[in-house]
């Protein structure tokens, strides 16, 4: 039986080619204005998409002359998309390293009353050097460090979550009882990294608690994604490399007893879409030809923690420390060093490779190319849906809505119509009662 594909759409500024705000198709000044993100969102939508993603830095980036990658706080911002829009899921990204459990716990609590049950969390341990300098730290803590506070983290903020059931809402009017306090309980956590009693002072959810999104392939990512995601974000450039990874991490879920639908993968992909695939090449290379690069080489030199900034863009990449020295982006660096090695491509010419999605697959292509490819990943058993990364905005998104979708619909790979009202709905995950995540996380101590 034929598969049905998850999409989510991935915005990000005006594109996620880091020259999209210099292209004739978009118009820079939207990065600052709130109605093109709740458009995008409208959007998505339309195109009966499962959800819409942001993801978010806590530092201006590695050249603010040429560009930045974040402007606005992503919760903050689908606040105001979730009152333009009543079906698409919205996930945003917030670190752990950076952020509290407990004001993180009820941010995304509201995010969800807002919504009607519609939130999800992309779960980061932040790794960028600028980012620590920003909270009073001389460096990244180590990769393993992050990891463990990164799953302490994770368990306290669903404890929260858990700590009202899903009626302990009562609004007795008559006999004046709000709420029923035998269903509102502590969570008393110590542990290595936080000390938090809890309750939460915000009820239940309408979908239970807000999906878990991760994006992390080192080994501590895909552990941590294991034992909590229910969808991964990542970045694979083939279809055999794309196998080997949904394997591995599908393989690790029953040592958490978990079953393969507990968890979607979704690789990213930045369409380039066209009447042919001559059109979508040309629009392709129009955007590499506006590459700054000098903004490129301050993203090379953050993926390695290693100045190459002055380096000839017709040299390859110098000598780099071992993978093992790597604490900030892992999975990333190993993708960057292997895609250069490969290749033997020049600096000029990995820049070029990395401009649309930073790693993430670039495929230039008509409608039915586009969708073609994407039903030949997952019934190879490479993915169970996509990450959508248009790399202009709006209408690479329109594109892909308008043009691709549906192809899909049409071929009956892909929803026509929403069936679910919530985030979980959409990507066909349980609803955890509180009674049974308590349960669970017993049976897991």
């Amino acid at each position: 039986m034929s598969r049905t594909l998850h999409l989510n759409a991935f915005v990000m500024g005006v594109g996620h080619h880091e020259a999209a705000w210099r292209h004739p198709r978009t118009a820079e000044h939207h990065v600052l204005d709130v109605d093109h993100f709740v458009r995008l969102g409208q959007i998505a939508e339309r195109g009966k998409l499962d959800s819409i993603f942001f993801a978010d830095g806590l530092a201006i980036g590695p050249n603010i002359r040429r560009n930045t990658q974040a402007i606005f706080e992503p919760i903050t911002l689908l606040s105001a998309i979730a009152g333009g829009t009543s079906k698409v899921g919205l996930i945003a990204t917030a670190s752990t390293g950076y952020n509290h459990p407990y004001t993180l716990a009820r941010a995304f609590a509201s995010l969800e009353h807002i919504s009607g049950g519609r939130a999800g969390w992309n779960i980061v341990t932040s790794g960028n050097s600028q980012e620590a300098l920003n909270f009073g730290l001389d460096s990244i803590p180590e990769h393993a460090g992050r990891y463990r506070r990164a799953q302490e983290f994770v368990d306290v903020v669903t404890k929260l979550w858990d700590s009202w059931d899903q009626d302990a809402v009562v609004l007795d009017v008559e006999g004046a009882v709000f709420a029923d306090p035998d269903r509102v309980r502590t969570i008393d956590h110590v542990g290595e990294h936080f000390s938090v009693r809890g309750p939460l002072n915000s009820p239940r959810s309408p979908q239970g608690r807000p999906v878990l999104v991760q994006a992390g392939s080192s080994e501590d990512g895909k552990e941590l994604a294991a034992h909590y995601a229910e969808v991964v974000f990542t970045a694979q450039r083939t279809i055999a490399e794309g196998r080997s990874f949904y394997q591995d991490l599908k393989s690790r879920l029953p040592k958490y007893g978990r079953t393969f639908s507990d968890l979607q993968i979704l690789p990213g992909i930045v369409p380039f879409i066209g009447g042919t695939e001559a059109e979508a090449k040309a629009l392709e290379r129009e955007f590499t030809d506006l590459i700054s690069p000098d903004y490129a080489l301050g993203q090379l030199s953050a993926f390695f923690n290693v100045d190459l900034t002055g380096l000839s863009l017709d040299a390859r990449l110098p000598e780099l420390p071992p993978e093992s020295e790597i604490e900030g982006h892992k999975s990333r660096s190993t993708l960057v060093r292997q895609l250069a090695a490969k290749g033997d491509l020049t600096i000029r010419e990995l820049i070029g490779e990395l401009g649309g999605g930073r790693g993430h697959r670039s495929i230039a292509g008509t409608p039915e190319q586009i969708a073609d490819d994407l039903i030949e990943w997952v019934d190879a058993g490479a993915a169970d849906g996509f990450n959508i990364m248009p790399p202009y905005l709006p209408g690479g998104l329109d594109d892909f809505v308008d043009q691709v979708v549906p192809i899909l619909q049409a071929r009956g790979r892909f929803r026509t119509d929403y069936t679910e009202s919530t985030l979980r709905g959409h990507y066909g995950l349980d609803v955890p009662t509180a009674a049974e995540s308590r349960e669970e996380a017993a049976t897991a101590v």
